[in-house]
């Protein structure tokens, strides 16, 4: 079974600019938890989860270090609104894994353990052409595994 076989093309994305308030909507109202970051010309430039968003709540590790005090949580959630403002290219993951849609579902699973993400953007010459998730992989082994 490959990649192409279970891939989802129909793909939520956020264009670099795009506010984040706009992309975290996205999320909420489609159930998703991440998604590509690409050019005007579909190509992936990055990936943006709900991760990278709730991360920029939070101070660095030195801030932290330098207070005398452990961090005001409730100050931290009271900053999102202030993260809504950011865009896209202020928080998004540049450091991107892919698979291509030819190799075996299995390797692409592979990867996503190794690198520990739950979802894996698909490409050909650096355009996206659809995603899969740990869950796409276990589904379509678990549906393969009844045809048996």
């Amino acid at each position: 079974m490959l990649v192409k076989d279970i891939m989802n093309t129909s793909v939520k994305t956020a264009l670099i600019d795009a506010p984040i308030k706009d992309i975290a909507s996205t999320m909420c109202f489609n159930k998703i938890s991440g998604m590509p970051v690409v050019d005007g010309e579909n190509k992936l430039i990055g990936v943006i989860s709900e991760k990278d968003i709730l991360h920029a709540m939070f101070p660095d590790v030195s801030e932290i270090m330098e207070s005398q005090s452990p961090p005001d949580f409730e100050r931290l959630e009271a900053s999102y609104q202030d993260i809504m403002d950011k865009k896209a290219g202020d928080l998004m993951s540049k450091t991107i894994s892919t698979v291509t849609p030819d190799i075996p579902v299995l390797k692409a699973a592979a990867i996503m353990w190794v690198k520990k993400i739950r979802r894996i953007p698909v490409t050909e010459n650096e355009k996206l052409v659809g995603i899969i998730s740990i869950g796409d992989v276990h589904k379509a082994i678990f549906q393969h595994s009844l045809l048996d």
